[in-house]
């Protein structure tokens, strides 16, 4: 698959940035939705595409997903010097250092209260399933065949969350996750720029790509004026400035932005 004609100029430009985090969502935007949440892999052409993006000159790859930490680094295969951002921007891992959460007492005890008020309703639907993450859970629904009961489980999803009180909501793709602690991508992306910018003493542009509701979040602290470049992998409203039709679409954009970036870096 090759690249939009209209889309192939934003990438030439972006692959000339003298410093590129290449920033992305693992599930929808480079491995396919599946049932089986263990079963997610990286597909092969974003793979091929991101493993010839990591060795250019002044290039970073780095995954910031909703994701908890340990399954995220396992999933993406990640190495020592890996950069993972995971459960929406709460864990965090920069080469090997994971920073410490260091749960309070009154959000560990307001996690167990949650958790017992969530797992009877979740139980009540066929098909729904409940996740415990590092700071909060996740209500599934992917696997609920009839969609009738999944408004009606969100709503008292909330209700039991604002009960217990002090968490955030994020509906995303058949989910709906609670924190306990108000981090978004967002938040993760501007700590992944600030840290490289220090480490290579000059400005990091940034393209960041993801296909859910989440993401905007990512989307929001991007500047055109810095180079960034926002790219939502498939349908819904977005503040990217490309879109692209699915993964093979996106995987296609990661392969022309390897080639011109290589390009770029062989030029005198």
């Amino acid at each position: 698959m090759t690249v939009e004609r209209g889309i192939t100029g934003v990438v030439d430009a972006l692959a000339a940035a003298p410093r590129l985090l290449v920033a992305l969502d693992f599930d929808g935007t480079v491995a396919p939705l599946v049932d089986d949440p263990s079963a997610s892999r990286v597909a092969p052409d974003a793979a091929a595409a991101l493993a010839r993006l990591r060795p250019l000159s002044a290039t970073w790859v780095a995954f910031v997903s909703g994701r908890p930490l340990d399954a995220l680094a396992q999933l993406t295969q990640a190495g020592a010097d890996a950069l993972l951002i995971g459960s929406h921007g709460v864990e965090v891992s920069l080469r090997g250092e994971v920073a410490e959460l260091a749960l309070s007492d009154d959000e560990q005890a307001r996690l167990a209260r949650l958790r017992a008020a969530l797992e009877p309703l979740v139980a009540a639907v066929p098909g729904a399933r409940l996740e415990h993450k590092p700071v909060g859970y996740g209500v599934h629904t992917r696997r609920v065949e009839d969609p009738a009961p999944v408004p009606g489980l969100q709503a008292a999803a909330r209700e039991a969350a604002a009960q217990v009180g002090g968490f955030t909501a994020r509906l995303g793709k058949d989910v709906l996750e609670f924190s306990v602690r108000d981090v978004t991508k967002g938040d993760g992306v501007r700590m992944l720029r600030e840290l490289l910018e220090r480490e290579s003493g000059g400005a990091v542009a940034v393209l960041y790509a993801g296909d859910d509701v989440t993401d905007e979040d990512a989307f929001a602290v991007l500047d055109a004026a810095r180079g960034d470049l926002g790219v939502k992998v498939g349908a819904g409203e977005t503040r990217a400035a490309v879109r692209v039709a699915d993964i093979p679409a996106f995987a296609a954009l990661l392969d022309r932005l390897a080639t011109a970036r290589g390009a770029s870096s062989l030029a005198p």
